[in-house]
């Protein structure tokens, strides 16, 4: 199962470089993790200072 962003997102950009395989991109009010690619390693949950991420 992919991870997904929340709404408490505050667009830093932190978990963009964590990801390994280039699952996330900045979208129009937060950050976006594209599900297809996406290997639910929770680097980017990890790096995020908000906890905005999450399964």
């Amino acid at each position: 199962m992919a991870y997904k962003i929340g709404e408490d997102c505050i667009k830093c950009g932190a978990c963009e470089g964590t990801c390994p395989v280039s699952a996330i991109s900045e979208g129009d009010a937060t950050y976006v993790i594209d599900e297809d690619t996406c290997i639910s390693c929770g680097a980017c949950a990890a790096g995020c200072p908000v906890d905005a991420i999450s399964e």
